[in-house]
């Protein structure tokens, strides 16, 4: 009998294969004293485990794809030094015999102190690094408990043609999957615009999240069907359902054949009026995929893949050689190379088992905030773009800033890494464009004030509307509440395409929103005319710019922006989708 699951869909798509689940338990640790004649004993059962922690990331380490540019290797070399420091090799043993205490319990008193002198540690990166710490103690902990390890299973199992469910997965988890060539994944938390669901998207695989105590209904192994469009999983479908899909795979690639007819077409709407439409990517790699759909530019290259799955930060010259392989397959095409965002949903290291975690880290040290903080994480970035841009046509994008100080301070750094590049006789373009994600709502109120300070925006719209609207967009118990239709982000999205305008600098939106095709001819009447979306859309928003009338789509768009009801939007949106006339 079928077991039909509802969750939200965050990525298009149907597939059709075996499940294999990844269990995230918490490792709940207890002490306990051990008779004298015991201690030996427990040494050699930490020792055992010990070994076989090293043994699990050197045989991870073995099966990572050699082409890989996320220096995941580099993060399983920083923890197996880690492992093998006298800080966890030594002292554990000797608080078991100090204590007559088992081994969990001793790991768990040295982690905690190891973690204590981390937190004195100014610098907020390094201050970071005890969560490499907690990992490796979880890894022995685990093993000690007879817990599996997701990161290793997710790592050394043979995921071809599988599709993972999970109660969550990490960007990091999700990076590591990448290169396994899953079916789909879907997890029981998370959101439409978590940094997974956008990674998803930007793969082009379907992917559910929020379905809630869905593992216990599903065995490994079973065949299920993954429906990311309508965010349905069916469990051992039996052969109608089984038929009925496998005709909606055919009609999807009937689809996307039709589309690819439009590759090579200019991106001008019915009434001859250019948009721009660029491509947002993750990884260098992500260019396949950009060439696959016939894609030119590069709207928004976020580069957080750089600083996960590793202890220590990227140099200068890992950041140049990944900026440059884009650059290169870009072939004269511009790319918008976003310093890094990491913070809220994109951390440095997988924080699932850690404490002291921001309240709010949506709203903590983020972004341009972290990076204004620490130079040294900052700075090796800014020169290796700043090189870049001698390369091709390179543009230098800041996210967050919510104040023209911030603007002023970038800038000044900019200078200096200037200088420095001269004085070492490096070249690099000295009117390389640099501007700024509206994503705060303060940027797009002030937006006549930032024109003079910079060369260009992009709408970042997944954090303008959470900030907005004041809710968390991964926490599932609001996520009702995001809404990109709401009067008050329009508005926001009106005044940043205007005030642009005005100064006659460029704009365009590069968050979720502009990859959504219920909203272009939306974006299009209020007066947007350029784009950036992840790749999977780009031909379907394409397809719609140029079967669009420009003319006939500002007089429905102004309704919508003078319109309170929730339902006299929907609408309204409705009819600037349906009607064939503009």
């Amino acid at each position: 009998m079928s077991l039909t699951l509802h969750g939200i869909g965050v990525s298009r798509g149907i597939a059709i294969g075996k499940v294999h689940i990844v269990k995230h338990e918490p490792v709940e640790i207890s002490e306990y004293c051990l008779p004298k004649q015991h201690l030996d004993e427990e040494i050699l059962r930490f020792e055992k485990a010990h070994n076989l922690a090293r043994e699990q990331l050197q045989e991870i380490q073995e099966r990572l794809p050699k082409e890989s540019t996320v220096d995941i290797a580099g993060f399983i070399d920083a923890h197996l030094l880690m492992l093998d420091d006298s800080l966890l090799s030594k002292i554990p043993r000797d608080l078991i015999y100090k204590h007559q205490c088992n081994a969990e319990w001793a790991l768990q008193m040295q982690c905690e102190s190891i973690v204590e002198r981390f937190e004195k540690i100014d610098d907020p990166y390094f201050k970071a690094r005890q969560d490499d710490v907690k990992q490796v103690v979880t890894r022995i902990q685990r093993i000690l408990r007879g817990y599996p390890d997701p990161s290793f299973d997710l790592a050394v199992t043979d995921l071809a043609q599988s599709i993972v469910l999970a109660d969550d997965l990490s960007p990091a988890d999700t990076i590591l999957m990448r290169h396994h060539g899953i079916l789909a994944f879907a997890t029981e938390y998370g959101g439409t615009t978590s940094h997974t669901a956008i990674l998803a998207r930007s793969l082009g695989i379907p992917a559910i999240v929020g379905l809630h105590r869905a593992s216990p209904y599903i065995q490994p192994d079973e065949l299920i069907i993954v429906d990311g469009t309508r965010g349905v999983i069916l469990a051992e479908p039996d052969e109608c359902n089984l038929h009925y899909y496998k005709i909606r795979q055919y009609n999807d690639k009937c689809s996307r054949a039709a589309l690819n007819k439009i590759k090579k077409s200019p991106t001008i709407t019915r009434d001859g009026i250019p948009i721009t439409l660029d491509i947002n990517i993750e990884f260098p790699e992500d260019m396949v995929a950009v060439q696959r759909v016939g894609g030119e530019g590069i709207g928004l290259y976020r580069t957080e893949f750089l600083f996960m799955n590793r202890v220590a930060p990227p140099n200068e010259e890992e950041h140049f050689e990944a900026y440059r392989k884009v650059i290169q397959a870009l072939k004269g095409h511009t790319v918008t190379i976003r310093t890094v965002d990491l913070g809220s949903d994109k951390q440095v290291t997988d924080s699932r088992y850690h404490d002291g975690v921001a309240t709010n880290p949506a709203l903590g040290l983020r972004a341009v905030r972290l990076c204004l903080k620490d130079h040294k994480l900052f700075k090796p970035q800014l020169r290796a773009i700043l090189r870049a841009s001698a390369i091709g046509k390179v543009r230098m994008m800041i996210p967050m800033v919510c104040d023209l100080q911030e603007i002023t301070q970038i800038k000044h750094m900019i200078q200096e890494m200037r200088t420095e590049l001269r004085h070492k006789s490096l070249e690099f373009d000295p009117a390389m464009p640099i501007g700024i994600m509206v994503e705060v709502p303060a940027m797009a109120i002030c937006i006549d004030f930032l024109m003079p300070e910079i060369d260009f925006l992009s709408i970042g719209t997944n954090d303008l509307i959470q900030y907005t609207l004041a809710i968390d967009r991964n926490d599932e118990a609001v996520s009702y509440l995001y809404n990109p239709l709401h009067p008050a982000v329009l508005r926001l999205i009106k005044m940043s395409i205007d005030g642009a305008n005005k100064a006659g600098k460029p704009i365009s939106m590069c968050g979720e929103m502009a990859s959504d095709s219920r909203y272009i001819r939306l974006l299009l009447g209020l007066g947007l005319r350029s784009f950036s979306v992840n790749p999977e859309s780009y031909l379907e928003i394409k397809k719609i710019i140029i079967n669009s009338n420009l003319r006939g789509l500002t007089h429905i768009a102004n309704q919508i922006l003078q319109t309170a009801s929730q339902d006299n939007i929907n609408s309204l949106l409705d009819t600037i989708n349906v009607r064939i006339d503009i």
